[in-house]
């Protein structure tokens, strides 16, 4: 079985086969708020952000988690694979085909975290229908993507809730 589908991700891939992703549903989403420099961590804002979309996803049935090898990438998607248990597997942004036949064997969902120029292409490359450009300004969009749909449901990250103040 296994060699049926290395085999086949070889064959999709040398023949330039994108198939929409086999995956029920993929989330993408562009990194967190980024410091500066050259690869930048996340800022404090954007590590809290980190943090709840392993809350918005962690029972949404993902069993794959992919970044691009950049820090900023790795810290967005760092919690929620932590939290599921599994690890953040590299992608390279420049090859959104070759994600997509990896995600043709990806059981259950999963979240790819993309970059401002990468975001749209990536949504189109599963099936979905592509989104707007993104500004260096926009955080926070969780695009969803499902298995048979163009259709593209956005998710918005809420603001962090101070849990001191809501106790009662």
């Amino acid at each position: 079985m296994i060699r049926y589908l290395s085999v086949a991700f070889i064959a999709a891939f040398v023949l330039g086969v994108t198939p929409a992703a086999a995956a029920d549903t993929v989330y993408v989403v562009r990194h967190l708020q980024k410091a500066g420099g050259d690869n930048p961590p996340l800022t404090a804002e954007g590590a809290a952000g980190a943090q709840r979309i392993a809350e918005m996803l962690a029972a949404k049935g993902v069993t794959a988690v992919f970044a691009t090898a950049t820090r900023r990438a790795e810290q967005t998607a760092a919690p929620l694979a932590e939290r599921l248990g599994i690890g953040v597997t590299h992608y390279d942004p420049k090859s959104p085909g070759r994600l997509a036949a990896e995600l043709a064997f990806v059981k259950g969902a999963a979240l790819v975290v993309g970059h401002s120029n990468t975001v749209p292409d990536l949504v189109a490359a599963f099936g979905g229908s592509r989104p707007a450009p993104l500004t260096e300004q926009d955080y926070g969009t969780i695009y969803v993507v499902r298995a048979g749909s163009s259709e593209v449901e956005e998710m918005k990250l809420g603001p962090a809730v101070d849990a001191s103040r809501t106790a009662n």
